[in-house]
C-alpha cells in the first residue's frame, strides 16, 4: 500500500491511500446498520422491520407497528437506490469531469459516494446528535473532492474523498458545539475531539488524568489542556438570565460597563499627572548627553533622529541608540520605584 497527498483548504496535508476497497464497502454496511425498511401489513399499513441488524420501531420485533414519517430513515433508504461505483467507473467519470466539465459525471461520483458521507458523520454523531445536518455538511465536502480530484494520481476516489468530508463535518461540529466557538487552532480542535478520550485511557490505566499528563500525550501545552477543560466542563449563560430565580436583575448589570464612568476619568488624569510630574524630575537628574537625549528623543513631539544627535557631539547613531536604551531603563527603573502599579507591566517609552 502506497502513501500519496493532496491538499485542500480546510486540511494543512491531505493524506490519501492508494489501492484500496474498504471505503465503499463499510459505506454500505454503515447505512445498513441505520437504516430501517418501511413495509405494508395484511391491511395495507405501514410496518418497520430491521435491515442489516437495524433495531424496528416497535419494542417487539415480532408485532408490527406503525412508523411515523423519519427524514432520516427516508434519506438512508434513497440512497441505497444509487448503486457504488468500481474502480474503473470512478476513474473513467472523474476523467470526464476534469476533461469536459461534465456535470453528470460529477452527479454521478456524488451520489455513489453517498453512503460513505453517512459512515463518517457517524463518527462525529457522540459530539453532534443532529446526524442529518452532520451528513448535509459531509455531502459538501464530498462534492469539494469531486472538484479537486486528479484521477491520474493512482489513488481511489473514497480514499481522497474521506478528508474532504471528513474536515467539513469537524468544521460544522466545532462551530456549532456552543454559542461561544471553540476550537479555533488545531491544537484546539487536537483537543476538543480527544481530551476526554485521553482521560479516559489514563484513569483506566491507573494513573491521574492531570494537565501535564494529558499535554504530554496529547503533544499541546499545558495551559492549552487546562483552558479546554475549562470551557468543555462550562456551559453557555445568558446575559439575560436572572441571577435568582424570581430576582428581575439579571447578569447583565454585574458586568462591567465598556464606557468610563467620571470617576475612572478623573482617577486616570490624576494619575497621569503625578507620572507626568516624576518623569520631569528624573529629567532633571540627567547631565550631558543622557540630558539631551532625553528631552530631544524621548519627550519630544518631532524626535531628533540618531544621526542629528550623532553628528552633533560627534559620535556614532549606535553610540547614541546605546545612551537611549540606557536612559529608557534608568527611567523605567525610576518610575516602578515610585509607582507600585507599573511594576512587570511593559512600557513604551519615546
Amino acid at each position: 500500500m502506497s502513501r500519496r497527498s493532496q491538499k485542500g483548504p480546510l486540511e494543512p496535508e491531505v493524506e490519501v491511500v492508494a489501492e484500496t476497497d474498504a471505503e465503499p464497502a463499510a459505506a454500505a454496511d454503515a447505512v445498513a446498520e441505520i437504516e430501517v425498511e418501511t413495509a405494508l401489513d395484511d391491511e395495507g399499513r405501514p410496518i418497520a422491520r430491521p435491515i442489516g441488524g437495524a433495531l424496528a420501531a416497535s419494542e417487539d420485533p415480532d408485532a408490527g407497528a406503525l412508523v411515523r414519517y423519519d427524514p432520516l430513515q427516508r434519506y438512508l433508504q434513497e440512497i441505497r437506490r444509487h448503486p457504488l461505483l468500481t474502480r474503473e467507473e470512478e476513474h473513467e467519470l472523474a476523467v470526464r469531469y476534469q476533461r469536459d466539465h461534465d456535470v453528470e459525471a460529477a452527479y454521478r461520483l456524488v451520489t455513489g459516494n453517498l453512503r460513505l458521507v453517512v459512515m463518517i458523520a457517524r463518527q462525529y454523531q457522540r459530539s453532534f446528535k443532529a446526524l442529518l445536518d452532520l451528513i448535509q455538511e459531509g455531502n459538501i465536502g464530498l462534492m469539494e473532492a469531486v472538484k479537486n480530484f486528479d484521477p491520474y494520481r493512482g489513488v481511489r476516489f473514497p480514499s481522497y474523498a474521506v478528508w474532504w468530508i471528513r474536515a467539513y463535518v469537524i468544521r460544522y461540529v466545532m462551530n456549532n458545539w456552543r454559542m461561544v466557538k471553540l476550537g479555533t487552532t488545531q491544537a484546539q480542535r487536537k483537543l476538543f475531539f480527544n481530551l476526554q478520550k485521553e482521560k479516559d485511557k489514563l484513569e483506566a490505566k491507573g494513573f491521574s488524568a492531570d494537565a501535564k499528563a494529558l499535554a504530554k500525550q496529547l503533544d499541546v501545552k499545558e495551559r492549552e489542556v487546562i483552558e479546554m477543560d475549562q470551557r468543555l466542563s462550562g456551559r453557555d449563560l445568558s446575559v439575560d438570565a436572572p441571577v435568582r430565580e424570581g430576582d428581575e436583575s439579571t447578569l447583565l448589570d454585574l458586568l462591567k460597563s465598556g464606557t468610563e464612568t467620571t470617576e475612572d476619568e478623573v482617577a486616570r488624569e490624576e494619575f497621569r499627572a503625578r507620572v507626568g510630574t516624576k518623569i520631569r524630575e528624573f529629567g532633571a537628574t540627567l547631565r550631558d548627553k543622557d540630558r539631551v537625549i532625553f528631552d530631544e528623543r524621548l519627550l519630544a513631539e518631532e524626535p531628533h533622529t540618531l544621526q542629528e544627535i550623532g553628528d552633533r557631539y560627534g559620535i556614532s547613531r549606535e553610540r547614541v541608540r546605546q545612551i537611549e536604551s540606557r536612559v529608557k531603563r534608568r527611567l523605567r527603573e525610576f518610575l516602578e520605584e515610585h509607582f507600585e502599579d507599573l511594576r512587570g507591566v511593559d512600557m513604551e517609552v519615546g
